[in-house]
């Protein structure tokens, strides 16, 4: 079991109102405190990054979004930052606690400036603080609110959106017919998935999470995302091998004639990671490519010298291979799509127990057959694409919050780790549990970076206990390794510079 901070809770904003309800009802705290909270918290984060005396501008709804806004609004008010405050639909139906809010506003001996919309005049301003529609919003934007966020993305000042960008699902991360392009999002009580999903990651600039009053036992997560920090914390230390063979063999059964190319970077790649052994298992008939390619991984040729691509009559000789000494297998890159090669990579995924990382033209033979379940006694990671995942799972996916749940679903009835690539990246696992990335995954979607992050997979599941860890450190080293080299070089990796 996963120890996972708090602060890395992904939730939807059921989840959100559950939390809140429950510290309401049944905990004792209102919600005017829970709100003052949230504001308090907000405003120290802007107040830490934007300029002194400086003139805010606060666009607010009628909804208990806004009520955090006016708490924003008092607090920063009282340390020299000139306030203006616009009401989309007036003052004439605000919430309780808004309305409150608003009367605290006006009992202070500071002018605040305080308008409608219809007869906004606006200025210059140093900051935009987006209090208009929080994580209720499901349907589209209507006027005059999508009139404001037009007018707010064509600002040059920074914009802080209070817990959700206006406009944006806060569940799937979908844009509701217009959105607020926020530069940072305040997250209240827990982070939202639309953050991390879909269209979430270009619109919510710098999220920023403010913890609320909620207890622990009210916090439940859709998903989780994967960090550094709590990552490290949960995987064990890892011992320095005495003998290469010490933390198990990788056995990579890749490549076809024009695709070795895939074979390479997987094996490569494994071999970075620190790994002891590496045995690229070849036709016969490509070995001379890897002998020239691979100086230091093992190879082991099947089949004869006229051969360029696997078929079942090489099934025996790779199960005796493997069967030489203990470790996982990769079965994927570059294998090509000949119909031989297909029914050699069926039968092998289903006559094979032991750990196995299903990766590129095997999850296609996996995916064309009419119905696919893992032996018994095997372990499995899938690391489909998004056209791999289609083929394995069926449905039509509307976006990534839909991919993520049908991922997830899949992964516990199947008993199989699946790692779906794309905007995020998300790891399923045989608990039903969600991982996703916080990162732009955006610039590993070029071919041959799969071959990279199936190569470091293996190479971690045998240095950590578990599928999960496996994927999320093979993630993380490259992420960390990407980010590393657009620093030194100012342009995007090629595939080889992040192993």
């Amino acid at each position: 079991m996963l120890n996972i901070p708090y602060s890395y809770y992904l939730c939807s904003a059921g989840q959100c109102r559950h939390m809140d309800e429950k510290t309401i009802s049944d905990f004792g705290i209102d919600g005017f405190t829970l709100m003052e909270t949230a504001g308090t918290r907000a405003a120290d984060y802007i107040e830490a990054v934007t300029e002194q005396k400086s003139h805010g501008l606060f666009i607010c709804g009628k909804g208990n979004n806004a009520g955090d806004a006016l708490v924003v609004a008092r607090l920063l008010s009282q340390h020299e930052v000139d306030i203006t405050i616009c009401f989309i639909s007036g003052t004439d139906s605000l919430t309780q606690d808004t309305s409150k809010n608003l009367d605290l506003l006006k009992k202070l001996d500071t002018e605040i400036n305080i308008h409608n919309w219809d007869t906004f005049a606006p200025g210059e301003y140093d900051f935009i603080v987006d209090g208009m529609l929080g994580t209720g919003l499901d349907s589209e934007v209507r006027e005059p609110y999508s009139d404001a966020i037009k007018w707010i993305n064509q600002q040059e000042c920074p914009v802080f959106s209070l817990d959700v960008p206006t406009g944006l699902h806060a569940d799937s991360g979908r844009i509701l017919g217009t959105a607020v392009k926020a530069d940072y999002t305040l997250s209240f009580g827990a982070l939202k998935t639309g953050f991390y999903l879909d269209q979430g990651f270009d619109i919510t600039g710098q999220v920023v999470h403010c913890e609320l009053s909620f207890p622990n036992k009210y916090k439940k997560a859709t998903a989780y995302l994967i960090d550094q920090e709590w990552v490290n914390a949960n995987s064990p230390d890892v011992q320095t091998p005495k003998h290469k063979y010490d933390s198990g063999v990788l056995y990579i059964i890749a490549g076809s004639e024009g695709l070795t190319g895939a074979a390479v970077m997987a094996a490569r790649s494994a071999w970075s990671a620190g790994l002891g052994a590496v045995v690229l298992i070849t036709p016969k008939g490509l070995l001379e490519i890897y002998e020239k390619n691979l100086v230091q991984i093992i190879k082991k040729p099947v089949g004869n010298t006229s051969d360029s691509f696997f078929e079942p009559s090489h099934l025996d000789e790779i199960l005796n291979t493997i069967k030489e000494k203990p470790g996982a297998v990769l079965i994927g890159p570059g294998l090509g799509r000949k119909k031989v090669t297909i029914q050699f990579a069926q039968q092998f995924i289903q006559t094979y127990n032991g750990k196995l990382i299903i990766d590129a033209d095997a999850l296609y033979a996996l995916g064309k057959q009419d119905k696919w379940d893992k032996p018994q006694a095997a372990e499995w990671i899938l690391t489909p694409h998004p056209g791999e995942l289609q083929l394995l799972l069926n449905p039509d996916f509307g976006d990534s919050y839909e991919r993520m749940m049908e991922t997830c679903s899949t992964s516990k009835e199947k008993k199989v780790t699946i790692l779906s690539k794309g905007l995020p990246s998300i790891v399923a696992t045989t608990s039903g549990q969600s991982f996703i990335t916080g990162y732009d995954t955006r610039i590993f979607a070029r071919a041959g970076f799969g071959d990279i992050l199936a190569g470091k997979i293996g190479a971690y599941w045998l240095t950590y206990p578990s599928t999960k860890l496996a994927c999320f450190h093979a993630l993380l080293n490259g992420y960390e390794k990407a980010a590393h080299f657009i620093r030194e070089n100012e342009r995007g990796p090629e595939p080889l510079d992040i192993i």
